[in-house]
């Protein structure tokens, strides 16, 4: 299948500047249009936020990079975002933000500290920052206490990354939306 809706690639390279959040409901092809969208750059990296904690994980890795393909190096940081994205220069992808914040909760870490170092680094100018992220707050509301303490916190950290992202996009059924500036050209 081939993804391009909304995307223009040139052979002199891409047009998208800025920080860029994508967000979409499970499988609605966020990764697969971030991806898309840094195709042509080069040197790229693709930040990990996912654990590998059961076979099932392993494999959705496995997919993942395998889908990717070859052209992209790959950095691990399931905790400390901030420092990965800080760390690095040119072009960045994401992947994901509601796993990051996953795991955030399951370490008891700051979720608001976090969120507020997280908004500080995309801000770089190393280059373009794609982060890709689940909405979750569509639904019904969750029965556990837990389940809603975490599409809260999701909430409220899509609200603050949204706030200073230059391009805030929403997919579903693999198309774009641009909810804040426009489609990357």
């Amino acid at each position: 299948m081939r993804v391009s809706a909304g995307l223009q690639s040139s052979s002199s390279g891409l047009s998208l500047t800025g920080s860029v959040l994508l967000l979409g409901g499970a499988r609605s092809g966020k990764s697969r249009y971030a991806e898309a969208l840094l195709a042509n750059a080069n040197p790229r990296t693709y930040i990990a936020t996912a654990e590998a904690g059961d076979a099932e994980m392993v494999e959705r890795i496995r997919l993942h990079r395998e889908q990717r393909g070859p052209g992209w190096v790959t950095r691990e940081a399931p905790l400390d975002l901030p420092a990965a994205i800080r760390a690095e220069s040119g072009v960045l992808l994401v992947d994901c933000l509601t796993l990051w914040l996953s795991n955030l909760m399951e370490q008891e870490h700051d979720i608001d500290g976090a969120t507020e170092a997280l908004c500080a680094a995309i801000q770089r100018p190393g280059g373009p920052v794609v982060l890709v992220s689940n909405e979750v707050g569509l639904g019904i509301v969750p029965e556990s206490s837990l389940a809603r303490a975490f599409r809260d916190h999701a909430g409220r950290l899509h609200q603050h990354v949204a706030a200073v992202a230059d391009r805030v996009i929403f997919i579903a059924a693999g198309l774009p939306l641009a909810l804040k500036g426009e489609l990357p050209k």
